[in-house]
């Protein structure tokens, strides 16, 4: 049964590092990598490979090792929130695999990680082995510092798998999960002022009473000429909240503060069904091209080009 797999890592800068850690993933299965998109703000790379699950495994496993290899959180900044080297490894059911199937392939995944890499290991969403660990912010709240300090004293931030009483030194934890498809949408403001990317996005998230299946975090792009304020977004259910329901929510904020959306970013993949057939206008996305960032087209393209 096919899956989705999108490890997320704490690297967004050093190229060299991304290339051999997405090298070491396809090297370990035959996997179709469909996708790798990376933020110097965050400091951060998406990796989207699509396979029969047990690859998505293997790969999964051999990505983190590499990260592990390659990156050390004691020197690592970024405005993205993270706990690990690899910070989290999702598997996503495609077509009509069933969720089931991906918490079972989250649940081997998390014990050869824990296992094989010595990484302390936490389920969440619908792999997740208790209510509190459902939701990712919850499970990633510390950070790696906050981990490092509560791993092996606090019994509520015990690992599901692999070593219990400590965080790795370097690698520090990573969240293995089975979810929805999960869109990672950002939308710029053009201010410098972070305060007003903050306030909207509290205004905009569902736990702070917001959009259904929002989860959103204000940034400041210090490296955009000039700095450019960000709402950083989640968007969990495209079904209940698109990204142009929340760009709209978002513009409407924006304007009341007398600011202007500069532009939106799609990072990674979309289902065809989650944008409007002109989304690149409608929300000002920026360097959108359908052909590799719509799930089904690119998936076909590799497939067209494998047969």
């Amino acid at each position: 049964m096919r899956v989705e797999c999108v490890p997320n890592i704490s690297e967004g800068r050093r190229k060299d590092v991304i290339d051999a850690v997405v090298a070491a993933a396809r090297a370990a299965a035959p996997v179709a990598l469909v996708d790798v998109s990376s933020d110097a703000d965050h400091n951060r790379s998406v990796i989207t490979f699509v396979g029969e699950g047990q690859d998505c495994v293997a790969a999964a496993v051999a990505l983190c090792g590499k990260a592990a290899e390659l990156i050390d959180l004691n020197q690592h900044q970024g405005e993205h929130p993270r706990m690990g080297a690899t910070d989290v490894i999702p598997f996503v059911p495609l077509g009509d695999t069933p969720m089931e199937h991906c918490v079972e392939l989250a649940r081997q995944c998390g014990s050869r990680i824990g296992r094989e890499l010595k990484i302390p290991v936490f389920y969440y969403e619908s792999a997740a082995t208790r209510p509190s660990r459902r939701n990712l912010a919850d499970v990633r709240k510390g950070q790696f510092e906050g981990l490092r300090e509560l791993i092996g004293k606090d019994p509520e931030r015990t690992p599901d798998a692999g070593p219990r009483d400590a965080i790795h030194p370097t690698a520090g934890a990573v969240a293995v999960g089975a979810r929805f498809f999960l869109i990672a949408f950002n939308v710029n403001l053009g201010t410098a002022d972070v305060q007003v990317a903050k306030d909207i996005a509290r205004r905009v998230r569902e736990k702070d009473g917001g959009l259904s299946g929002i989860k959103a975090m204000g940034f400041l792009l210090e490296d955009r000429d000039p700095p450019l304020s960000q709402v950083s977004m989640n968007v969990c259910n495209y079904r209940a909240t698109s990204p142009l329901r929340v760009y709209q929510e978002i513009e409407k904020l924006a304007a009341e503060r007398g600011v202007a959306i500069v532009e939106s970013e799609l990072v990674g993949l979309a289902p065809a069904e989650a944008l409007p057939a002109d989304a690149a206008q409608r929300v000002k996305l920026r360097g959108f091209d359908p052909e590799e960032q719509i799930l089904e087209r690119k998936v076909a393209k590799i497939s067209s080009l494998r047969g």
